[in-house]
């Protein structure tokens, strides 16, 4: 997926997943999770997991077919909805190892998101992820995939909230 805007004058530029992030971009990314949840996401905004391989915050990713692996528990799939984000990434600190010295501590010493480049033998699925610390950086824009007649019920709610 290539999506991504300068802050300054949203000069449309192209970066794949596989692409190192720059500081101070808006990223499009994604976020698999549940009904119910993107439903919360979408009323209230992100809430940061307190726990993770990057440490607390929102994991996203740049990859979509990454989000569409969330969630993972089988019985929730069925479920399943992956929202498209836009992301002020902020400044990025490059994560490529188990063990890396600023893993979990990447926001202390000032970073806004923290990247995993796919290949790194950090994920699984060998595929980008990213650690985001402020929710607040994160727009849901789009709902890219969603049970159906569940989006009815979603944009009837994002209504509400404008």
């Amino acid at each position: 997926m290539c999506a991504s805007e300068r802050l300054t004058g949203f000069r449309k530029t192209c970066l794949r997943s596989d692409e190192e992030p720059k500081n101070d971009q808006v990223y499009t990314m994604y976020h698999g999770t549940t009904l119910e949840a993107a439903q919360q996401i979408i009323s209230y905004g992100f809430m940061p997991s307190n726990s993770g391989m990057l440490g607390k915050g929102v994991y996203v990713s740049r990859d979509e077919d990454k989000a569409a692996s969330y969630p993972l528990e089988e019985e929730d799939r069925r479920h399943q909805v992956i929202l498209e984000l836009r992301v002020n990434a902020g400044r990025v600190k490059k994560i490529d190892y188990q063990g890396h010295p600023l893993q979990k501590t990447w926001h202390k010493r000032g970073y806004d998101t923290a990247w995993v480049p796919p290949g790194c033998g950090m994920v699984a699925s060998e595929r980008e992820e990213d650690c985001v610390w402020d929710p607040n950086r994160i727009q849901v824009i789009d709902v890219v995939k969603a049970p159906k007649k569940s989006l009815i019920f979603m944009f009837a709610m994002d209504a509400e909230c404008d």
